[in-house]
């Protein structure tokens, strides 16, 4: 079985009976061993002692006086950060179920960086035994930002770490926290260089084409249809579309912030300017296998995701409105 992904630390957890990730003292580690953790020089005694006993003992209990011992304003931040995520993954039987809860809150007190790692090991596991590298390509939008680079008549997606930007986000997997450097050379995914992309799969340098009628709108499809049926246990069928002509928007997902904007004005039937509806890049169709599962208010009707772009381009996948934004009863009563 071909590999992938190996920075994100699928290797260094556990499964249950279901499947599911269990976490490690290994994984647990991982995290004490960033830079933004490790003390330096003129780190105080505090800091050094909690970093050598959380090393030793990674699941040791940490009091909220000896974080807030801590000399330095930014390591105290830090420290009070990762110990927030790792109370949150011991407090939940899988990390699964550590995602659910955290989606599922009120509010989600955790740096988008913590989160996006937590979506790039689930959607890891979610996709085990897949030998697609175009839907492994593009789940990488789950966990990581995108940028579109239009290229003559087509919509290419370039990692936004990769590629740069005006405002390039922060290096995101395991790897690149102990300070392993990405190549700045971007390659188009194709048939002739499918396979390359099982030796360079933490690199994220292969470009998605996202054309409409391509396999990137299709491979995102079965990405997404694999990551509900792994965290919900729910069948469903997802197509993408090429157009929304004369359909009734009785219930839709944004799959970010830019497409849950666009949703919410044609759903109070505002007509859009071309400007805003050129934002949207594609959307899906889906259909709950088990009918019996929706909610009253949608019947029979289809589900529809749409996926959008900012202004200058940028693509920010939220792969949790998936979880709870889908009609389906039993997640009702689960928010």
């Amino acid at each position: 079985m071909k590999d992938f992904w190996i920075a994100c630390g699928y290797h260094l957890l556990d499964h249950n009976a279901s499947g599911e990730l269990v976490v490690t003292d290994e994984f647990l580690k991982a995290y004490f061993a960033r830079p933004e953790l490790m003390p330096p020089d003129d780190a105080c005694k505090v800091e050094r002692r909690l970093h050598q006993e959380l090393l030793s003992d990674p699941r040791r209990a940490v009091a909220a006086a000896d974080v807030a011992a801590i000399a330095d304003t930014d390591a105290r931040e830090n420290w009070q950060f990762v110990l927030a995520f790792r109370d949150l993954l011991l407090g939940q039987p899988t990390l699964e179920a550590a995602y659910l809860a955290l989606v599922r809150s009120p509010s989600v007190n955790l740096p988008p960086l913590f989160l996006n790692q937590l979506v790039h090991v689930i959607v890891r596991n979610a996709l085990h035994g897949c030998e697609d590298p175009y839907v492994l390509r593009a789940a990488e939008l789950f966990f990581r930002p995108q940028r579109i680079v239009p290229h003559e008549h087509s919509l290419l997606l370039g990692d936004e770490e990769v590629i740069g930007g005006p405002s390039p986000t922060p290096v995101l997997s395991l790897i690149s926290m102990l300070g392993a450097a990405t190549s700045a050379g971007v390659d188009v995914l194709s048939e002739e260089n499918a396979d390359s992309y099982w030796h360079r799969s933490d690199r994220f340098d292969l470009a998605l084409d996202f054309t409409g009628g391509t396999r990137g709108p299709a491979a995102l499809a079965e990405a997404m249809r694999c990551w509900i049926c792994h965290l919900l246990g729910v069948d469903v069928a997802i197509e993408p579309l090429t157009a929304l002509r004369n359909a009734k928007l009785t219930w839709y997902v944004g799959l970010d912030a830019e497409a849950t904007g666009i949703g919410d004005r044609l759903w109070h039937g505002e007509t859009l300017d071309d400007r805003t509806m050129a934002r949207v890049l594609t959307l899906f169709r889906v259909i709950v296998a088990d009918a019996a599962l929706l909610v009253d208010a949608v019947e029979r009707e289809p589900v529809y995701l749409i996926l959008a772009m900012t202004s200058d381009q940028l693509v920010r996948m939220k792969p949790q409105n998936l979880l709870t934004g889908l009609p389906i009863k039993h997640l009702e009563a689960a928010t």
